[in-house]
């Protein structure tokens, strides 16, 4: 995948550079699990003195810390800066985080705002539930395209799976769907009724519901909802999904003026 978009874009990866990326990504992923010097480079598949020497560096700029110790590395507080500095600037965000404010205000529940990234979602903004709180904010989190809500509300746009899709689907419930037939069909599934479904796909007990945002071509953000089962009625997911479908064609209408374009 990456040499085609290096051979069409005319331009040569630059493999130190490449494998920064893959180690900041490597030790975000992780959240608050750090790693030794053997785990990253078996899981890289780099040399340990190359990879010491670039974590050196990194830990030097701030971009990865390291415990007293010297012997655990988890990622540095350079990235959250520059994660702050994304969502500062993000175009859209400021449009959309009212109405995902006005939703949960309206019906109590956590709703969510996210972005299509290759194969994952990654979430921008969470508005939540006083009933249901989490323990850790999702703001920053990736999560499989394929096994969520949001993900396939924007798959399911999408006239190609191509470069959206891992290697191999994996379960992260009993109940995530991990077939290409199997994800096919509920995309289309998704597509006749106007909203997408993760049932338990990611959360035991959590059913969700999401809508693409219209306002790029093929859409590239969602927004949707996190309901409990044990407080889930007929009513009330006709009631919550209505909403959203009235906040997305709100939405739309208030982006679409701007001329913001896309990414």
């Amino acid at each position: 995948m990456t040499d085609a978009l290096d051979d069409a874009a005319g331009v040569r990866e630059v493999k130190s550079a490449a494998r920064t990326v893959e180690l900041l990504e490597l030790l975000a992923a992780r959240r608050n699990r750090p790693a030794r010097l053997r785990e990253l480079s078996e899981a890289l598949g780099v040399p340990r003195s190359s990879l010491h020497a670039l974590l050196r560096t990194l830990v030097k700029y701030g971009w990865v810390r390291v415990d007293s110790s010297g012997s655990l590395y988890g990622i540095g507080i350079r990235a959250l800066l520059a994660g702050t500095s994304y969502l500062d600037t993000d175009p859209f965000l400021p449009l959309v985080l009212p109405f995902l404010e006005e939703l949960r205000e309206k019906v109590d529940e956590t709703f969510h705002f996210g972005r299509l990234d290759g194969t994952d979602v990654v979430y921008l903004a969470t508005r939540e539930s006083s009933q249901y709180l989490r323990p850790y904010s999702r703001i920053g989190r990736r999560l499989p395209a394929y096994s969520t809500a949001l993900g396939k509300s924007l798959l399911a746009e999408r006239p190609s799976l191509d470069g959206h899709l891992p290697d191999t689907m994996e379960a992260l419930t009993p109940h995530t769907i991990t077939t290409r037939p199997a994800l096919d069909a509920e995309l289309e599934r998704t597509r006749k009724r106007g909203y997408a479904i993760d049932e338990q796909e990611n959360s035991m007990g959590l059913r969700c519901y999401a809508v693409a945002l219209p306002y790029s071509d093929p859409p590239a953000d969602a927004i949707s909802v996190s309901i409990p089962l044990a407080r889930l009625t007929t009513q009330r997911e006709l009631e919550v999904v209505d909403l959203m479908r009235q906040m997305r064609d709100r939405i739309t209408r208030v982006v679409n003026p701007l001329g913001l374009g896309s990414y």
